[in-house]
C-alpha cells in the first residue's frame, strides 16, 4: 500500500493479458456506440456515476508508471463525463458526419494515463437511426467486450418494464469429446467415440500450432484492396460505421443449415468480402456483375474465441467473484479462419465449407494454448516481447471478426430507451494490424455490424454493408429455392 495525496491507495497487479493490451506496440481502446431514442439528461448520469462508479474496482483505478499495477484511486466524474454544447450551424443538417467524424477524432487522442482509463461523450445529435448518441472509451487492459457489455446490461432496465433487469441468456458450451446424443449410448460406443475425439483434438492443435506459427514467421495473406500493411501501420485515425439487419434473418438460416449464428455470420461475411472485392478489383465503376477476381487470393480472419467456461452475459457480480468461472477482464484468444474469395453461384456451399473449417477449428487446443504462451511471454520476457509477437500473428492476416450477445430484449439507461449498440475497438499508430475490424452484436431482434476502418485503404464502408445485406439475402433465397 502506498499513501495517496486524498485517499489511500490499494495496488493490485494486471494480469498478463491486459498488461500486453496496454503495452506501447498495442495501446487498445474499446469503443462502444450508444444510440438513443429520446434526447439524453447529461446530469442524470453523471450523478448516477457519482454514486456506483466506485463499486467497480478497474473504473476507479489508475495504472502506474510502469503499466504493471492496478492503483485505486479517487475519481473526479466531472473528468470523464463529456457533454458538448454543439452548434446546430456546425453540424448543418448533417447529424450523422458529425457524430462519426466526433468519434473518428476521439481515436486521436489518447487516454489520460493519469487517471482512470475511460471517459463517455453524450451527444444529443439526432442521426439517421437515433435521437442522441453516447460514446464510451475504455482502455482494452479495463476488460474484453464481453465483459463491458455484461456491465452495460447490468446498468439498464427493460423498456418493457422499467423496474425489472434484462434477461440474461443462458449459453452452454458444447460438450468437446461427447456430445449429448451419445450419453445414452453403450460404454463401449461411448468409449471408442472419446478416443476418436481425443485423437483428432491433437492432430487439430498440431495442425493449427503449425500453420499458426507460419504466419508469425512468413505465412502473410495476399495484398489485395483490404491489405496494405505500409498504410495501416502508420495509420492514426480510424473511422467507424454500423448497419442494422434483422436477427431473425440470421436465425432462419441458423436452424435450416443446423449450424451456429457464428457460422451464418462467418459464411456471410465471406461472401460479402467477395462481392466488395470484385467491385474494388472493377477498373470500370466497382459495380460490374463479371467477376474481376484475381486467382488464388489468401485471406484469412482472425476470429475472436471466449475461453471462459460461461459464455454470453454474465451477472457482475458473478465476474467480479474470486474463482469465477465467467471472471472479469480480458479472457480470450484467436484463430486464423480462412475465407474463400471467389463468385460461387451456389451461396449455401461456401456456407457449408465455413462451417466445416471453423467446426474443425473449435475442435482443436490452440486457442488456449496461445493464451497460455502469451502469458508466459509476458511473465518472463516482458509486454514488448509478448505484444510483438502478438501483433506479428495478427497482421500477416486480413481481417479481425467478432460477435458478442447483447441484451434479449430491448433495453433503457436510466429511463433513455436504447436503440442500437455499436461496439469496436482500435489502437494507436503502432498497433495497427488490420484495415477492417467487424463486429456483431446482437440486440433484441436485430443485429448490428459495426465496422472500424482505416479510411485511405476502405473509404466505402457503406459498400461492403450493402454485400452483406445482398449476401445474406442470396442465401435465403437459395433456401427458399431447396425447400
Amino acid at each position: 500500500k502506498t499513501k495517496g495525496t486524498m485517499m489511500e491507495e490499494v495496488e493490485e497487479p494486471l494480469s498478463p493479458v491486459a498488461r500486453l493490451f496496454g503495452s506501447p506496440i498495442i495501446d487498445n481502446c474499446i469503443i462502444t456506440m450508444i444510440g438513443f431514442k429520446i434526447k439524453i439528461n447529461p446530469d442524470v448520469i453523471l450523478d448516477d456515476l457519482k454514486h456506483n462508479v466506485s463499486k467497480h474496482p478497474r473504473f476507479c483505478s489508475k495504472l502506474s508508471d510502469n503499466g504493471a499495477r492496478w492503483i485505486k484511486t479517487k475519481v473526479n466524474v466531472d473528468d470523464h463525463v463529456y457533454a458538448p454544447n454543439i452548434d446546430p450551424q456546425e453540424i448543418n443538417a448533417d447529424g450523422q458526419g458529425f457524430v462519426d467524424d466526433y468519434v473518428s477524432r476521439l481515436t486521436m487522442i489518447p487516454l489520460d494515463r493519469s487517471r482512470p482509463l475511460w471517459d463517455i461523450h453524450i451527444l444529443n445529435v439526432k442521426t439517421s437511426d437515433a435521437e442522441a448518441v453516447g460514446v464510451m472509451r475504455c482502455h482494452h487492459s479495463l476488460a474484453d467486450g464481453m465483459s463491458l457489455m455484461s456491465l452495460l446490461v447490468a446498468c439498464t432496465r427493460k423498456s418493457s418494464d422499467p423496474e425489472a433487469f434484462p434477461t440474461i441468456p443462458a449459453i452452454k458450451r458444447r460438450e468437446r469429446f461427447l456430445p449429448h446424443r451419445l450419453r445414452n449410448k453403450g460404454h463401449f460406443i461411448r468409449s471408442i467415440f472419446a478416443i476418436y475425439s481425443a485423437v483428432r483434438l491433437i492432430l487439430n492443435t498440431i495442425v493449427d500450432l503449425l500453420q499458426f506459427l507460419a504466419t508469425v514467421l512468413f505465412w502473410k495473406d495476399t495484398e489485395t484492396p483490404l491489405k496494405q500493411g505500409g498504410l495501416v501501420e502508420n495509420s492514426v485515425r480510424r473511422t467507424f460505421y454500423h448497419r442494422t439487419i434483422s436477427l431473425d434473418d440470421i436465425k432462419l438460416i441458423k436452424n435450416a443449415m443446423n449450424m451456429t449464428i457464428n457460422d451464418v455470420l462467418h459464411g456471410v461475411t465471406q461472401a460479402a468480402l467477395s462481392r466488395y472485392l470484385n467491385g474494388r478489383y472493377d477498373k470500370k465503376d466497382g459495380s460490374s456483375d463479371q467477376n474481376n477476381l484475381p486467382g488464388r487470393i489468401r485471406l484469412r480472419a482472425c476470429v475472436a474465441i471466449n475461453l471462459r467456461q460461461e459464455i454470453g452475459i454474465q451477472h457482475v457480480a458473478d465476474m467480479l467473484a474470486k474463482d469465477s468461472k465467467c471472471r472479469w477482464g480480458n479472457y480470450d484468444s484467436f484463430v486464423h479462419l480462412p475465407l474463400s474469395i471467389n463468385l460461387n453461384t451456389d451461396p449455401l456451399v461456401n456456407l457449408s465449407k465455413t462451417k466445416s473449417i471453423m467446426d474443425r477449428k473449435k475442435h482443436s487446443l490452440l486457442p488456449s494454448l496461445l493464451y497460455s504462451s502469451q502469458e508466459f511471454l509476458i511473465n518472463y520476457f516482458g509486454p514488448k516481447v509478448g505484444s510483438a509477437f502478438f501483433k506479428r500473428s495478427l497482421s500477416n492476416t486480413t481481417t479481425f471478426l467478432s460477435n458478442i450477445v447483447g441484451p434479449l430484449e430491448e433495453v433503457s439507461l436510466h429511463g433513455n430507451q436504447i436503440a442500437y449498440i455499436a461496439l469496436s475497438c482500435y489502437g494507436n499508430e503502432h498497433g495497427q494490424t488490420h484495415a477492417l475490424l467487424i463486429h456483431f452484436i446482437s440486440y433484441a431482434e436485430k443485429l448490428i455490424i459495426s465496422m472500424a476502418m482505416d479510411p485511405r485503404v476502405m473509404p466505402d464502408p457503406h459498400n461492403l454493408c450493402d454485400a452483406m445485406e445482398e449476401s445474406l439475402k442470396a442465401i435465403k433465397d437459395a433456401l427458399s429455392g431447396k425447400k
